[in-house]
């Protein structure tokens, strides 16, 4: 999520749809594997803030460490957590402070990525678990209106956590860990107006690492998909690496161009940022999606180097989602393979699974 202040254009709509969905308490059940190590992180509900504050594991960071991620592989990662919601919230922000053992806050640049998950939820366009959201060192935090948008999360619903620390800085920390904190508004309010859901299709969807050996010159990288449920997308971004030219999100059934963005660079014509799109006018909430039809994200490079650069491509479309008025957020089918294939490889148990991040 991002900052999203014009989305109060829409707000008398909702008013007069009277759009009011809560979260709904709960009972959980998801396969973990035995062997996934994973451990309990705590969730201290900081109520006069309106904060969810989870503090991960953590771990000692040498100073100087290299920027390969294999040499910070061989330094260890954090073990994956699982977090559990102490009270029916809506979700509408986040940020991830970095901290020490001691609590005290070190340079954000020690966060590599750290990825969050709902696993009883299924993601919108596959089978396998939803993303909630993901941060790197340059994410900051994030939120939209908490007036208009959140997103239901029911007590007792569990996240899934995994991250990835490094530390190119001369000075040492330990029991470094990331400290995710969730901006909430609790539930029973008359607001937020709309029920909104995260959701995301990658280039390198169905399961497995989401990047891509890049190659010399043009290329393009795609993958398509119907969503589970109807429903309107209000809001899209999305992630390219070094010399992504372009990333579209398109109707392949009517051939319709939904959304298409060329990223922001510096003077240098490094890739910094993609525009964030917001599909709304003061006439229409969004882009309607639907399950007869298929969606396809593109992922468009031009790599002048003359050489093929490992694991130098990615490409990703997500935003904001509100189902057609009715419609429940569809659970996930734990015993589907996909499922489990995607949760094996989320949780590090199966190969190629150290640069799993968006």
């Amino acid at each position: 999520m991002r900052s999203l202040p014009s989305f109060f254009v829409i707000a008398l709509a909702g008013w007069m749809q009277g759009v009011q969905d809560h979260p709904h308490t709960m009972t959980m059940s998801m396969p973990m594997p035995a062997s996934s190590g994973m451990v309990t992180a705590p969730v201290h509900d900081e109520r006069a803030r309106r904060e969810l504050v989870i503090d991960l594991p953590g771990q000692d960071l040498p100073a100087g460490m290299s920027h390969d991620e294999h040499a910070m592989m061989a330094m260890g990662l954090p073990p994956v957590a699982i977090a559990t919601i102490p009270q029916d919230v809506w979700l509408y922000g986040f940020r991830v402070d970095m901290v020490d053992g001691a609590g005290r806050p070190i340079p954000g640049v020690v966060l590599h990525h750290l990825n969050v998950s709902t696993p009883e939820s299924r993601e919108l366009f596959l089978p396998i678990q939803r993303r909630l959201l993901a941060a790197g060192q340059e994410t900051g935090e994030q939120r939209a209106p908490w007036f208009l948008f959140g997103t239901p999360l029911a007590k007792g619903e569990r996240l899934v956590i995994n991250s990835m620390m490094m530390n190119p800085t001369m000075q040492s920390y330990r029991g470094a860990h990331p400290r995710l904190v969730l901006l909430y508004v609790p539930a029973g309010r008359p607001w937020p107006l709309f029920r909104t859901f995260p959701w995301q299709l990658d280039c390198a969807f169905p399961v497995g690492d989401k990047s891509w050996t890049l190659p010399p010159g043009h290329s393009e990288h795609s993958y398509e998909g119907s969503p589970a449920v109807p429903g309107t997308i209000v809001a899209i971004g999305g992630h390219l690496h070094e010399h992504g030219v372009r990333l579209t999100f398109m109707d392949a059934t009517t051939g319709q161009v939904i959304w298409s963005v060329t990223p922001d660079t510096d003077a240098t014509g490094h890739v910094q940022s993609l525009p964030v799109g917001k599909l709304f006018s003061l006439t229409r909430l969004g882009v309607h999606i639907e399950p007869s039809h298929r969606y396809r994200v593109t992922a468009t490079y031009d790599n002048p180097t003359g050489d093929s650069i490992p694991e130098g491509a990615m490409g990703v479309v997500g935003g904001l989602f509100r189902p057609d008025r009715g419609i429940a957020w569809p659970r996930a089918d734990t015993t589907g393979d996909l499922y489990r294939q995607d949760l094996r490889h989320y949780l590090r148990l199966s190969a190629g699974t150290e640069h799993t991040h968006h």
